[in-house]
């Protein structure tokens, strides 16, 4: 019962050979294991909330909640990379990090190949983490600046016991060959790298355990344009040969539609709009996601567009508005968006939408 049965590299064949995902832990799970939706599905998020506390007072008292992720859910199948997109501050990260456990979800389920994630003891969670890696925005601060990169790509191999030393380091020599990097790379500190080469550094650390499914938290925005072209363009490369699933969270549009299969736009916790990437750019519904089209530059002086200006301010996640949370900004909002909030429905075929002009 793997969540990763592809074939590998050589070297990292030989590493692996031994190796099954959750080890002995899946007898125990297999009471709370659900079936998944479908055969390809690897991921299922399942009303997912993550509420932050505010707290003020000499008493440090709760006087609020802060919903970056507010009952979201979707499914990812095995091998695609659903893209998630939204302005600064909608909850995209937490969202990433809170699939991963590495925040505590407030209530809701994410299940991976009908294991709830949330639902695992420490022991089982470690082994699924061998299964669950991010790559970080930042590729510098991500990285220990004290600690040569061969021995951070190789961390989690000594943490999970997996080989000995010679099977490490050929591992190690593999995983640099195989993200654009030599094998004397390995002994140098990170500040002896550009930004491209550091994310690349990052990528190699959350392959060196073969994972299933990557959250890959925006990891070219901090790079240079002609850089950013050469991570995304390695990053399909590594899905295709190591069978890998991503989810793809970034704030440009054209990103997200070169890398992407599906696209969810997400909204002040909420997912607004869901659809296979084609279908997305060539027809978006919900007004947020018009808007967020009409902001990508065209390099075809041709093609005019009609630039939408959103008015006023993305609300505070602590106190959002009533209805849908998107109508104070909205250029067509009407009667029921301010008192009831539109459910996600499949419009089309495949393409969901929260907005009662669907209706």
């Amino acid at each position: 019962m793997g969540l990763w049965t592809a074939p590998a590299p050589p070297q990292i064949s030989i590493l692996f050979s031994r190796l099954t995902f959750l080890g002995g832990a899946v007898d125990r799970m297999s009471q709370s294991i659900e079936p998944p939706i479908n055969e390809k599905t690897l991921i299922e998020v399942r009303n997912l909330k993550k509420y932050f506390p505010m707290k003020s007072g000499i008493l440090q008292r709760t006087r609020g909640w802060v919903k970056a992720v507010d009952d979201v859910s979707f499914v990812i199948e095995e091998g695609e990379t659903l893209g998630l997109v939204g302005e600064s501050g909608c909850g995209k990260t937490t969202l990433g990090r809170t699939m991963l456990r590495l925040v505590e979800a407030t209530a809701g389920k994410v299940l991976i190949r009908g294991a709830n994630i949330f639902e695992l003891n420490p022991q089982e969670l470690k082994s699924m983490r061998r299964s669950l890696q991010i790559i970080f925005q930042d590729p510098y601060s991500s990285l220990d600046p004290s600690i040569p990169i061969g021995e951070q790509i190789t961390e989690g191999l000594r943490i999970h016991n997996i080989g000995d030393g010679d099977e490490q380091r050929e591992a190690l020599k593999d995983l640099l060959r195989h993200v654009g990097l030599e094998d004397y790379h390995a002994k140098r500190y990170p500040d002896e790298f550009s930004g491209g080469q550091r994310q690349r550094i990052g990528i190699a650390r959350a392959l060196a355990l073969r994972p299933a499914f990557i959250v890959c938290d925006e990891p070219v925005s901090a790079l240079d344009v002609s850089i950013q072209a050469q991570i995304l363009n390695l990053l399909k490369d590594l899905q295709r040969d190591f069978n890998l699933t991503y989810l793809f969270i970034a704030h440009n549009m054209s990103v997200i539609e070169h890398i992407s299969d599906r696209v969810a736009v997400m909204y002040l916790g909420k997912i607004v709009e869901l659809a296979p990437r084609d279908q997305l750019f060539k027809k978006p519904l919900h007004p947020y996601t018009q808007a967020l089209m009409s902001a990508i530059p065209s390099a075809d002086h041709d093609r005019q567009k009609t630039r939408i200006i959103l008015a006023g301010d993305v609300p505070s996640p602590s106190d959002p508005p009533s209805g849908c949370h998107f109508h104070p900004r909205c250029p067509v909002a009407f009667e029921p968006c301010p008192i009831e909030e539109p459910p996600l429905k499949e419009v089309n075929p495949g393409h969901w939408a929260a907005c009662w002009l669907m209706e």
